[in-house]
């Protein structure tokens, strides 16, 4: 197990916008590898269509977009939520009409894609927003699009990064994606070795994939009471909800009506699920 800690300023300090931007501004990013991860280098190199729409979320350095660009892929999308950091990477990449460079929040961008690499964005989200990453994911890729990149197999003692472990993931994105891949990385970088998963999720295109906004619950208990009757549902594939109880993902092979999600939570007044729209 290595002693890896990405987390070189406060993590009393809300993940925000300013808490990034410090990091880049005090140069403090324990998490760059400096160079592009090995496992998602050669998953580009397998890579066939130099015109996929492509995006990498919470970009950093994007060492992953650079290497894109030198194997000719035409049409990268990067984004980022920390304004020094996206300034020089629009500087670095003025000239180059082959990438986007985008400034803002992940959960409020639109588009379409064909893939979506995963470097070390979702574990620098606080565990309760994986519900709604995994809702976004679905919503951008288009009809057989790929998220594809690496996961943290671990648990860490300072945060962020955020772990998690195989199962996690698995309870997580089943049925609004199919495995393609999920293993143990057998080429990483040499302080992540033996530590995290390579993954390739294809978009489940014949299911509804929905977030709700969830108000009521102060206990797991309470939770496991809720995701079961909301599980029985006929046509319901997956119930999900966040570490703070505040959002449910429900995953479905049809629409399930609000009022009836609604009137299921009715014994307990103070219960109130409404729809996030995208």
């Amino acid at each position: 197990m290595n002693n890896e800690q990405c987390c070189t300023i406060s993590c009393e300090s809300p993940l925000d916008q300013k808490h990034w931007d410090t990091q880049y501004k005090a140069q403090a990013t324990g998490w760059d590898l400096g160079a592009i991860a090995p496992p998602i280098q050669n998953y580009i190199d397998s890579l066939v269509n130099k015109e996929s729409r492509i995006l990498i979320p919470g970009c950093g350095n994007t060492y992953e977009a650079e290497y894109l660009l030198e194997k000719g892929f035409t049409n990268i999308t990067v984004i980022d939520i920390a304004p020094t950091l996206v300034a020089m990477l629009q500087q670095k990449f003025a000239d180059n009409p082959n990438i986007k460079i985008v400034l803002g929040d992940f959960f409020e961008h639109q588009g379409e894609y064909d893939l979506i690499i995963e470097q070390t964005f979702f574990c620098a989200l606080p565990p309760f927003l994986r519900q709604k990453y995994v809702w976004k994911m679905h919503q951008l890729l288009a009809d057989g699009g790929i998220l594809s990149g690496l996961l943290f197999n671990r648990t860490f003692e300072v945060s962020p990064p955020f772990g998690g472990s195989q199962n996690e993931y698995e309870m997580l994105f089943k049925e609004a994606f199919v495995f393609t891949k999920l293993e143990m990385a057998k080429n990483s970088a040499e302080p992540r070795k033996n530590s995290e998963l390579f993954f390739e999720f294809k978009k489940n295109s014949t299911v509804q994939v929905r977030l709700y906004s969830f108000e009521g619950i102060t206990c797991s208990g309470c939770m496991e009471t809720v995701s079961t009757k909301f599980s029985a549902i006929n046509e319901v594939l997956n119930v999900s909800m966040s570490t703070d109880f505040s959002e449910v993902l429900i995953i479905s092979k049809k629409e399930i009506p609000l009022q009836e999600l609604q009137t299921i939570v009715s014994y307990d007044e103070k219960y109130k699920i409404l729809q996030i729209e995208s």
